[in-house]
């Protein structure tokens, strides 16, 4: 009975987070199964729907969690994909904190900015960075260090939109830190 009167709301519940009706549906059918698995341990004085919305919403979450990289309506929509479309004012900001980046790693040091941009634009680890420029490691690390801590000053005025994560193109900005 609880499974009838309460199926189809949970399932436009979870579709909000997942974005897919079959992937709802499955989360909602686990959800139920969690409940009956935990039946003997459930409080019975709060509302069982409210336990199911609980158990739906951390369900949804994981999955986005596990799938994100694969689906591409979640990743358009953060415009990680390449065939999103921002509005012109997130593209306008977006262009703004590019253009900022590339100044910032411009005003590095020469051979501070070559081990910045081979750590995080060709994801070496600072031990290939080292063999590369036959440097020691330290090297490597000092130099990171001393281009991190100007990288962050330089772009301190966004880091509140990296943690809100309002706007498209931030992941460009999360490698850099």
């Amino acid at each position: 009975m609880l499974f009838k009167s309460h199926f189809k709301g949970l399932v436009h519940f979870a579709q909000k987070y997942v974005k897919d009706f079959d992937t709802a549906k499955e989360i909602v059918q686990d959800s139920f199964i969690s409940l009956w698995e935990k039946k003997d341990t459930i409080d019975l004085s709060k509302s069982v729907k409210s336990y199911l919305t609980t158990i739906i919403y951390n369900k949804s979450l994981n999955y986005l969690r596990d799938n994100k990289k694969f689906n591409k309506e979640i990743l358009s929509f953060e415009g990680i994909y390449p065939g999103y479309n921002q509005n012109p004012s997130d593209k306008l900001v977006a262009s703004e904190i590019e253009h900022k980046i590339k100044r910032s790693i411009n005003e590095l040091p020469e051979k501070c900015r070559e081990i910045f941009v081979l750590s995080r634009y060709h994801d070496l680890k600072y031990q290939q960075i080292a063999d590369k420029l036959q440097i020691s490691v330290k090297t490597v690390e000092a130099q990171m260090s001393k281009a991190l801590q100007h990288m962050r000053e330089q772009l301190a005025e966004y880091t509140t939109l990296l943690i809100i994560g309002v706007m498209a193109g931030i992941h460009v900005i999360n490698k850099l830190f």
